[in-house]
C-alpha cells in the first residue's frame, strides 16, 4: 500500500524545516566482553549507558487529541515500576515526554530538541499519524530508532524506505479486515454509513474497509469527512442519517467519537448499528455521552481493559493497577488509553531485552526479528511477532460489545493475517 498524498506532503513539510540542521540486551560479562569488540562495535551507543536508556516520546498533551496525552502517564508508571525493580539489564529508565499539541511542526521541533539536546537513545512513540509521518525522515537520518508508534497507519509497515521506524497496535487496515468480517457474518446484505476523520488516519481504515467488503453484500451508501480542527460533527452525523443505512462506521479520534455517539443518540429515528474504531473507544469517550446511551455499540481491542472485572485477579493487571496508584496517582488505572501505554512500554521493554548489542541499531533490529512474544497486557493469544517480511507486530483483534457499564468481549480474536493475508506493499 502507498503513502497517501496527504502523508508525502506531511513528510516533505518536515524535511524542509529539519534542513537547518543505533540487538537483545547482553548478558554477562562474557557477552559484553564479545560485543564491545565483535559485531557490536561501531555502532552508536547515544543515549545508553551500562546504567541508563534515555528514552523520548511525543504526545499530544494539549489540543483536540489530548485525550492521548494520558498514554504517556501508563508507558512512564511502566519504566518507573520497571526501574524499581532493578531495571532493564540494569539500566534504569528515563523517560521525556514532549507535547506536541497534535500539530506536525510542534511534533518536529520536539524530535530535534529530543535528539540534539536530550541526547535520548530512542524516540518511543510519536502519536498520530500526521506527527509520525512529519518526524519519520528526521529520525531515520539521524539514524534513531522510532519503535512502536501510537497510529494503526498501514504504511509504518509497508515502507521500506525507513528502517528506524516501526508501528506496534493493529495497523487500521487489519482492524478494518476485522469489522468486515463480522458484518460479513452477521450483517451480509449491510447499508453502511461511514464517518471518517479526512487525513490518513481515516483514510487509511476506510480504504482498509471497502477492500475487504468489495465483491460482498456490504455496500457503503454514505461518506462524510470532517477535519481534525472543526468545532463539531454534528452536519456530518445529520447527512450520513438521511442516508437510512443500518450500519455507521464511526473512524474518529476521542473528541469527534464523543460527538458521533452524542449525535446518533439524539436521533431517535435512526438506528444504526453502531461500530467505533478503537483509538475512539475508551470509556472516557463513551462516558460524557451517557453509557445507558451507547449500549450495543461495537469495537475491537487487543489488550485487556482495566475496567473489565475479568481482569480483577490477573497477575499483570494487579501489577499495572498498583503501580499506576504509586507512580501515576493523578491517572485513572481504569481508563484504557493508561492500560495502552502499559502495555506499550511493555513492549518495548521485550524488544530492549532482545538486544543483541545495546546500541541503537541493535534496537532497530530487534524490533523486526520478534517470535510470538508474549506481553501479559495483550489479551490472551494476542503476541508480538516481526520478521523479515511482515513488520507489523500485532495483527489479530477482538470484538467488544459495549453493556452495562463496561465493554464485553466476544467472539475469538480474529488474525487478518491468517484470514485476509499480509498487506501488499
Amino acid at each position: 500500500m502507498r503513502k497517501t498524498t496527504a502523508l508525502r506532503a506531511t513528510a516533505a513539510a518536515a524535511a524542509v524545516l529539519l534542513t537547518a540542521t543505533a540487538c537483545g540486551s547482553q548478558r554477562g560479562k562474557e557477552d559484553q566482553d564479545t560485543a564491545a569488540g565483535g559485531a557490536c562495535k561501531g555502532q552508536q551507543t547515544t543515549g545508553i549507558t551500562d546504567t541508563t536508556i534515555k528514552l523520548g516520546g511525543i504526545y499530544p498533551l494539549s489540543g483536540p487529541a489530548s485525550a492521548y496525552g494520558t498514554i504517556s502517564k501508563g508507558v512512564a508508571a511502566h519504566f518507573k515500576y520497571v526501574n524499581a525493580q532493578g531495571g532493564i539489564d540494569g539500566r534504569k529508565v528515563e523517560f521525556t515526554v514532549r507535547d506536541d499539541g497534535y500539530q506536525p511542526p510542534k511534533a518536529v521541533e520536539e524530535a530535534r530538541r529530543l535528539v540534539e539536546q536530550e541526547k535520548v537513545f530512542a524516540v518511543f512513540q510519536t502519536l498520530g499519524t500526521p506527527s509520525t509521518a512529519a518526524v519519520w525522515d528526521y529520525l531515520n537520518k539521524q539514524k534513531v530508532p522510532q519503535p512502536f508508534v501510537a497510529t494503526g497507519a498501514s504504511v509504518w509497515g509497508t515502507d521500506d524506505k525507513h528502517p528506524w521506524t516501526i508501528g506496534w497496535q493493529p495497523n487500521y487496515v487489519a482492524e478494518a479486515r476485522v469489522y468486515a468480517k463480522y458484518l460479513k457474518d452477521e450483517k451480509p446484505k449491510a447499508k453502511v454509513a461511514v464517518l471518517y476523520q479526512n487525513d490518513d488516519f481515516g483514510k487509511d481504515l476506510l480504504g482498509g474497509f471497502q477492500q475487504a467488503v468489495a465483491g460482498s453484500g456490504i455496500k457503503v451508501v454514505a461518506k462524510e469527512s470532517y477535519e481534525v480542527t472543526a468545532p463539531s460533527v454534528s452536519a456530518q452525523m445529520a447527512n450520513l442519517a438521511r442516508s437510512k443505512a443500518d450500519v455507521l462506521l464511526n473512524i474518529t479520534t476521542p473528541k469527534f467519537g464523543s460527538q458521533a455517539l452524542a449525535a446518533d443518540a439524539k436521533n431517535t429515528k435512526w438506528n444504526p448499528l453502531h461500530i467505533v474504531n478503537n483509538v475512539a473507544s475508551s470509556a472516557a469517550v463513551l462516558q460524557p455521552v451517557g453509557f445507558k446511551n451507547v449500549q450495543g455499540v461495537v469495537s475491537a481491542t487487543y489488550f485487556k481493559d482495566p475496567a473489565d472485572p475479568q481482569w480483577a485477579n490477573d497477575p499483570e493487571m494487579k501489577t499495572y493497577t498498583k503501580a499506576m496508584h504509586k507512580y501515576a496517582p493523578d491517572a485513572d488505572p481504569a481508563n484504557q488509553f493508561n492500560a495502552y501505554g502499559w502495555a506499550a512500554a511493555s513492549s518495548l521493554h521485550q524488544a530492549l531485552d532482545a538486544m543483541k548489542c545495546p546500541t541503537r541499531e541493535g534496537l532497530r533490529d530487534a524490533v523486526r526479528n520478534l517470535r510470538n512474544v508474549k506481553v501479559d497486557m495483550l489479551l490472551p493469544g494476542v503476541t508480538l511477532s516481526t520478521g523479515h517480511d511482515d513488520a507489523f507486530p500485532i495483527e489479530s483483534m477482538q470484538l467488544m460489545r459495549f453493556k452495562g457499564e463496561r465493554w464485553q468481549l466476544f467472539g475469538k480474536p480474529v488474525d487478518t493475517r491468517e484470514e485476509f493475508g499480509p498487506l501488499a506493499k
